[in-house]
């Protein structure tokens, strides 16, 4: 007899996990247990995946998952991780340093907005798995090759991250803010006024835009283009000098 797979993140809402021939639940690990913490996750939110409501959904007793994870802040670190895992699945497009530091971002937007919550998850978890490590690894190489020191290609990296991660934060919270009462642009139009907020009132066409891709690309622009401006007494990177 053969055993069922096992659900994907993209399993159906409510989807309970595949049995085996003799109607038993597959066997409990960390990787299932993560895949069905992901498509809880989906389903109904971070503030509703309790460590409690995933055991509901594997078919098993709440303590069996401390086995693995002994809160769930270790649970949503080894989320996180999972997060990153087609980040760095296929070559750079571009040769060129700043190119390659705007895709992988790119790729980390992509990959937090994939699931609900995606960024609230990634949040503050450090993961030290191999989809992170590799990541980081990657953005600090590409800003290394360009000639950045290590301390600068270090902490540029940290900027990326931070911005992609802060900027995801925001825009998964005006898409999927229908409980939490989102952002109503009439509503910013309307305590705006001219005579009161005049600065303002000319940027309300972007302010209460939802095209959150041109913001990020924006935003990235305006990032790339400190990196490649030389600090004081410094050559700028890439120019060997």
């Amino acid at each position: 007899m053969s055993a069922a797979s096992t659900p994907s993140p993209h399993s159906p809402p409510g989807a309970r996990p595949a049995t085996t021939g003799r109607g038993r639940p597959p066997k409990l690990d960390q990787a299932r247990t993560v895949e069905v913490a992901l498509a809880l996750l989906d389903e109904v939110g971070l503030d509703a995946l309790t460590m409690r409501r995933l055991a509901e959904a594997m078919d098993v007793r709440a303590g069996a998952l401390y086995r693995y994870f002994a809160t769930k802040h270790e649970l949503l670190t080894a989320m996180a991780e999972v997060l990153l895992a087609d980040c760095l699945d296929r070559p750079f497009r571009s040769p060129e340093w700043s190119e390659r530091v705007a895709e992988l971002a790119r790729r980390m937007r992509t990959a937090l907005l994939g699931h609900r919550d995606g960024a609230r998850v990634y949040a503050g978890t450090h993961a030290t798995g191999a989809h992170t490590l590799g990541f980081a690894d990657a953005l600090i190489g590409v800003l290394r090759e360009a000639g950045f020191a290590a301390d600068d290609a270090g902490r540029a990296a940290l900027t990326v991250v931070h911005f992609t991660l802060g900027h995801t934060l925001e825009e998964q919270a005006a898409r999927q803010g229908a409980d939490a009462g989102p952002a109503d642009p009439a509503r910013l139009r309307a305590a705006v006024t001219p005579g009161q907020y005049p600065h303002l009132a000319t940027a309300l066409p972007v302010l209460t835009s939802t095209d959150f891709t041109a913001h990020f690309e924006f935003g990235l622009g305006l990032l790339l283009q400190g990196l490649r401006a030389p600090g004081p007494g410094t050559a700028p990177p890439g120019t060997g000098g």
